[in-house]
């Protein structure tokens, strides 16, 4: 069985991106289930042949903003001359978004027009009158004390806590950061205790700076982990190698189990039924900032490796990698961020589940959003519709046949819902879960993560830290 770092191995040499008379959407076949066809238009479903290459990115060519190794020297003179704003990791993981084209057709952090029609209409148009979806502001907070010292600059360097130049922004637009509006439009609700915005938001400044930005050299983090950070050039390399009729996106920020694992692999099943000869998954952990409960990055790793070693995924099918962007956890604003995000990096088909990106409410014993917006609001978004939504199939844990499979409503007695919470419950108890609900391996990792937050033989307990 291979294991998960032979699905990281980056293709050599420049990326490559098809010719304008290759044609980059998929037209989907008249059998298409009625429930994929809601947000397509006759046109598409017209056709019953599936054409081969990957979806555009979002305004018809992927934006990379890191200079040119040769230029990278002057650049970071050029840096050291300019006023400076110093990056916070959420900044930086922004920067890390931008620069490799998550965020086509952005090509910075954004200006007052960018951040008002994100805001209000989850969209952008671009010149050429098109709409493509943009539903998180993308934006660099400053001070007062900054904005006095930018002075009539119009580029100002950005660097990271130890002053060390990252990029540099230029045609600077400065305006206010309005915390209140920019919250409520996020999550739809101001309530204390949202973690992006106390992190990001709260104590931010009381202005946005936009511009376009110069990356000077690739982001890393030097945390073992850098080599699955795949771009989107990156990931269109390796489809396109691997020969790819079709992609389809399953993001996660929780460890893997065979519940997941029996949805990634029906949907390749109803795919191959669809006419598609190689549908390859893009198993897609968020590797940006998580609130501090979550599992963390590092272990999240570790435990998809499992998965993949002890074959409850096909390695040749699957790629792995990891998606850089912060979480906001703002439901179905977010999840639309989530999957315009993998069409940038080649997918066409993405798995949306029961409360994409949702969250308990930080005051009240309820859930933030209703369970069922987040994949409504997808089929109906601005921007994606070139994006086919594959909504969960409820999946629970059968004790008729040891394992877990789609749930049966004739016969609800046998089934068992393992919540997130019981889950963790069972893996800090050293409590094992029913067979067949995880792979061994993997639930041995999820075991020794809170096993290492157990106290200490001093009686400290290691505090989990956002990533």
């Amino acid at each position: 069985m291979a294991t998960m770092a032979s699905l990281f191995l980056k293709t050599p040499g420049p990326s490559q991106y098809l010719p304008k008379t290759h044609k980059t959407h998929f037209v989907l076949p008249q059998h298409i289930p009625l429930s994929w066809r809601s947000r397509y238009r006759a046109g598409p479903l017209a056709a019953a042949r599936i054409r081969c290459g990957l979806i555009e990115p979002d305004g018809g060519k992927l934006v990379e903003l890191v200079v040119e190794e040769t230029q990278r020297d002057l650049k970071r003179r050029q840096a050291l001359s300019l006023p400076q704003i110093k990056l916070s990791k959420i900044d930086i993981q922004w920067v890390h978004v931008l620069s490799e084209g998550w965020a086509s057709p952005l090509k910075g952090f954004m200006r007052e027009s960018e951040f008002l029609q994100t805001l209000h209409f989850n969209s952008l148009r671009l010149g050429d009158g098109s709409v493509v979806n943009m539903s998180v502001p993308i934006v660099l907070a400053i001070d007062d004390s900054n904005k006095n010292n930018i002075g009539d600059s119009s580029s100002v360097a950005l660097v990271d806590d130890k002053d060390n130049p990252i990029a540099i922004l230029n045609d600077v637009e400065i305006y206010k950061h309005n915390k209140e509006e920019r919250t409520a439009r996020t999550w739809g609700t101001t309530a204390p205790g949202l973690p992006y915005a106390e992190q990001a938001i709260t104590h931010a400044g009381n202005w946005l700076i936009g511009g376009d930005l110069e990356v000077i050299e690739p982001i890393k983090y030097h945390d073992g982990l850098d080599r699955f950070r795949l771009s989107p050039a990156e990931l269109r390399d390796e489809f396109t190698r691997r020969n790819a009729d079709a992609v389809f996106a399953f993001q996660l920020r929780n460890p893997v189990h065979n519940g997941h694992a029996l949805l990634m692999t029906d949907t390749r099943r109803r795919l191959l039924e669809m006419g598609y000869k190689n549908p390859i998954l893009l198993l897609h952990p968020l590797g940006g900032y998580t609130k501090a409960d979550d599992v963390p990055l590092e272990w999240r790793m570790k435990q998809h490796e499992m998965v993949l070693e002890d074959g409850v995924l096909d390695p040749e099918t699957t790629v792995v990698s990891i998606f850089p962007s912060p979480m906001h956890y703002a439901g179905p604003t977010e999840v639309q961020w989530h999957a315009k995000a993998r069409i940038n990096a080649g997918a066409n088909f993405y798995i949306v589940g029961r409360d994409p990106a949702g969250m308990g409410h930080p005051l009240e014993k309820r859930d933030l959003y209703d369970a069922d917006h987040g994949k409504k609001v997808l089929s109906m978004a601005p921007g994606l519709e070139r994006l086919n939504i594959l909504p969960f199939k409820v999946a629970a844990y059968d004790k008729t046949k040891n394992g877990m499979a789609f749930f049966d409503p004739s016969r609800p007695q046998d089934f068992l819902f393992i919540s997130g919470t019981k889950m963790r419950a069972l893996a800090k108890n050293k409590e094992s879960p029913p067979d067949g609900f995880m792979c061994p391996g993997g639930w041995k990792v999820l075991v020794d993560y809170y096993d290492s937050l157990t106290p200490s033989e001093n009686g400290s307990v290691p505090e989990p830290v956002p990533v």
